[in-house]
């Protein structure tokens, strides 16, 4: 079975940053392209960035382009999610997803979800 665990949240202050992880573990990490996706209080979860099996193609939302990078350790089974810019509307619970199968983007579906990790930001 697929786990995922993310970590990193935190406080922070709007203009910081924070690292979030992701690690994987119960199949081979490096078949499969990733995702991580993001819950404000009161409103629908939402798609914030993706990246392929290989970390050469990635994608994001528009909200956080330019401000968020996705990226990748296959040898450590770990996805990671580098915010920088904080603004107080990036709160959320952001959650690491993955697909049952894919390497390559965009992915369709995301069947595995972590359990999340709550960033907060203020103003």
């Amino acid at each position: 079975q697929v786990q995922l665990v993310e970590s990193g949240g935190g406080l922070v202050q709007a203009g910081g940053s924070l690292r979030l992880s992701c690690a994987a573990s119960g199949r081979t990490f490096s078949s499969y392209a990733m995702g991580w996706f993001r819950q404000a209080p009161g409103k629908e979860r939402k798609f914030v960035a993706a990246i392929n099996w290989s970390g050469g193609t990635t994608n994001y939302a528009d909200s956080v382009k330019g401000r968020f990078t996705i990226s990748r350790d296959n040898a450590k089974n770990t996805v990671y999610l580098q915010m920088t810019s904080l603004k107080p509307e990036d709160t959320a619970v952001y959650y690491c997803a993955a697909p049952v199968a894919g390497t390559d983007l965009p992915v369709i579906v995301y069947h595995f979800w972590g359990q999340g990790t709550q960033v907060t930001v203020s103003s």
